[in-house]
């Protein structure tokens, strides 16, 4: 490793906060992250800034919305066993955003969430519960910036009517919750409902074998699985098979009887594990040249590109059915694909530039972190400058090419 500094786990929580407003002195120009610790350093970009997630969000609320059908669909499924007529015995009714990130569509799905499940119960005649709602993502995900977008808690004097009657204000009391979604977060029997969307397909962790260079699935010369060997795509499947274990059984012991869990991560139509679909377009191709071109421009060096990976792994639906039934803790009630679109988002498709900044800074919102801790804010500067030129001259190819596919599971206990 050289002069390169490897810090550890509990430095790169704090990491993103100790890089603000260093610049080129930042404590992340000289970090390389190994794959134990790249989970405690995942995050979508921070702040409101032009490449921050926050305005980069609309592809994945545009998605999001095109499924609501399928969300009602799960929380229909839910028991309301909560229906005592006295207030002070009611037991709140909890829901969980796992992978909130730091936009405003989390808040969006919540209020989704909790408007339907209130009309159930009025339906019913029932008085409905006080609900919770938990926004859960990674320790150094921009928790600050999500609170920020939070609208006001009503001051409804414990009627429920009355916190309904406002408008602007929200009608659920709000926590944040940091921690890995791969292990347990919330105490035994507590949660109804869970929803994560657009976050399983990240893994905790890059397979180490992918990162040694004495392993058969070593992924020299690339930066992404698409396209590359038999043995590294394995690598990053098991990957995603231990994960999601570890994610279905932590949520299998937190989980009300009765609860159900709505999912949507990344997914793709191949069979062939090395054709990531849009996951593949997005990183393995003008993301990947960028690196290229940082070699070959002597500005990093080879190994330094090697040593990144996108910890990025698009399952497809039998990848993503053989760990469920092999958990045996969830029922399906639906496991299907569903074309979710492009990424992009242009208000002038035919303006060639604007399509190459909307690729750059799409690709810089999930993944400018990683970049920023691997090689430093000035040279992923130059990286995302090379991916937004090399957009430019290919929007028309990503305008028709770049559609994600997403894996849609409606689960509930077995």
């Amino acid at each position: 490793m050289g002069d390169d500094v490897v810090v550890s786990s509990m430095e790169l929580e704090k990491l993103l906060s100790m890089k603000g407003g260093k610049g080129e002195s930042s404590y992340a120009n000289d970090v390389v992250v190994s794959s134990m610790e790249l989970e405690k350093l995942l995050s979508m970009k921070g702040g409101k800034g032009e490449s921050s997630y926050a305005n980069n969000s609309q592809a994945q609320a545009k998605h999001a919305m095109s499924m609501l059908h399928l969300l009602k669909e799960t929380l229909d499924r839910v028991e309301l066993i909560n229906t005592p007529t006295e207030v002070d015995d009611m037991i709140p009714f909890v829901v969980v955003d796992l992978g909130c990130s730091c936009g405003s569509n989390t808040i969006y799905i919540i209020d989704v969430i909790i408007n339907h499940m209130i009309k159930r119960y009025e339906a019913l005649g029932y008085e409905p519960p006080e609900f919770s709602a938990f926004f859960s993502d990674l320790p150094s995900n921009d928790f600050n910036t999500l609170f920020q977008l939070l609208p006001p808690l009503a001051n409804y004097g414990g009627s429920m009517e009355e916190c309904l009657a406002k408008d602007s204000h929200r009608s659920y009391f709000a926590a944040g919750v940091p921690g890995s979604f791969y292990r347990r977060l919330f105490p035994a029997r507590s949660i109804d409902v869970f929803h994560s969307a657009f976050s399983l397909h990240w893994l905790s962790q890059v397979p180490e074998s992918v990162l040694d260079k004495r392993s058969n699935a070593y992924n020299k010369g690339r930066v992404f699985i698409h396209g590359a060997s038999e043995n590294t795509t394995n690598a990053y499947k098991k990957q995603f098979q231990t994960d999601l274990a570890g994610f279905l059984r932590s949520r299998s012991q937190e989980m009300k009887r009765g609860g159900s869990m709505f999912l949507v991560c990344l997914g793709r139509t191949s069979l062939d594990p090395t054709d990531q679909g849009g996951a593949g377009l997005l990183f393995g191709t003008h993301f990947q040249d960028a690196w290229d071109d940082l070699v070959q421009e002597g500005l990093i060096a080879s190994e330094k590109r090697d040593s990144f990976n996108i910890p990025v792994y698009a399952p497809s639906l039998q990848d993503f059915k053989e760990v469920v039934e092999a958990d045996g803790s969830f029922s399906i009630n639906k496991l299907e694909v569903f074309k979710g679109g492009s990424p992009l988002v242009v208000n002038q498709p035919d303006d060639a530039s604007e399509v190459g900044r909307a690729l750059a800074n799409s690709c810089r919102s999930v993944s400018g972190v990683l970049v920023d801790a691997h090689i430093g804010d000035k040279l992923s500067e130059e990286l995302f400058l090379r991916v937004m030129q090399r957009g430019t001259s290919h929007a028309k190819e990503l305008l028709e090419q770049l559609q994600f596919f997403h894996i849609v599971a409606s689960l509930s206990f077995a």
